[in-house]
């Protein structure tokens, strides 16, 4: 499996899942569901706290 493509196809899904959280945050009024700016900050910055923990997503600096 290319990295790459999984570090994309990651990427966009932290945010869209994040945003969704907080969107439904704001719509229940639940404050829990503001914990969606995690992924959410976690895709703007490109980091995966899966891909540390797991090992699996790291990419060789050259």
């Amino acid at each position: 499996m290319d990295v790459n493509k999984l570090r994309a196809t990651c990427r966009p899904i932290r945010i869209v899942v994040g945003l969704a959280l907080i969107g439904y945050g704001v719509f229940s009024g639940n404050a829990w569901f503001y914990l969606g700016a995690i992924p959410l900050i976690a895709g703007i910055v490109n980091f995966c706290p899966a891909c540390i923990i797991t090992k699996k997503c790291d990419i060789e600096e050259k």
